[in-house]
């Protein structure tokens, strides 16, 4: 019985530790993937469309009420927190200069 406990905790290690380098590489295309597209719109001189309900999000900065600014940002968008952080920061860097 012991052995047999040994065994599965093996398997399991193994296909979790697969399952892990598959992401990585998975992600690494995405961010790869990404950085092509980015060059390519910026090469065609494309600007990325803003996302609705800005707005929003600008009265919050506006208001000084930055995180739920970024958790408006994200529910809009669905980015990650790092990324809603980066580009609400743009935003608020933008009303910065604007005013």
């Amino acid at each position: 019985m012991t052995y047999a406990l040994l065994l599965g905790l093996l398997i399991t290690g193994s296909l979790a530790a697969s399952a892990s380098l598959r992401m990585r590489a998975l992600e690494r295309r995405a961010e790869r993937a990404e950085r092509r597209l980015g060059l390519l719109l910026d090469h065609l001189g494309v600007d990325e469309p803003e996302p609705a309900g800005l707005d929003e999000v600008r009265a919050l900065l506006r208001d000084g009420r930055t995180i739920e600014a970024i958790k408006a940002y994200r529910g809009l968008t669905g980015a990650g927190l790092a990324e809603a952080k980066q580009a609400v920061d743009a935003l608020a860097q933008g009303e910065r200069t604007r005013a």
